[in-house]
């Protein structure tokens, strides 16, 4: 992964640890128009991250519902651009380019991490909505090439 702008590899990875805010994924349709998604995200350390400092090999993971019309657009095309970034001043984000991958997921297991995450329970009506058996579900990682974060704290202090 190649790391641009103005903040370190470790920043990066602690600001999507520690932001609940949606990232945006966008993407191709296969009649090559474009597409853009908000989705839940968790950062998932990957082995080369366990053993360095810098905190640079991570990579996002999104669950789904497995017919959602984006699961067949990067089924056709798994290229991406992202941007997890703060809606409220001062700005602060991250943003890249990767490719995704999609798997299964019959147990939920990512859902219940990301409702956990972003609701604190799996116990409200969307959760239980979401959680139906019935419902199929997909991971979606990100794995990401580029990734460019910013922080304007510093010209927005005031």
């Amino acid at each position: 992964m190649q790391i641009r702008g103005s903040l370190s590899p470790a920043t990066i990875a602690s600001f999507l640890e520690e932001s609940t805010v949606p990232i945006r994924l966008s993407c191709r349709t296969p009649a090559d128009h474009l597409w853009m998604c908000s989705l839940w995200y968790r950062l998932e350390e990957t082995d080369a991250g366990a053993d360095s400092s810098d905190r640079d090999g991570w990579r996002l993971q999104c669950a789904t519902s497995a017919s959602a019309d984006i699961v067949s657009f990067l089924e056709a095309d798994p290229e991406v651009a992202f941007e997890v970034s703060t809606n409220d001043p001062p700005y602060a984000g991250v943003r890249g380019r990767g490719t995704v991958s999609i798997e299964p997921d019959p147990e939920k297991e990512t859902l219940r991490a990301l409702l956990e995450r972003y609701l604190d329970d799996t116990e409200s009506g969307l959760a239980r909505e979401l959680l139906r058996d019935e419902r199929e579900e997909v991971l979606l990682t990100v794995e990401p090439a580029v990734v460019y974060g910013w922080d304007f704290s510093d010209r927005m202090g005031d």
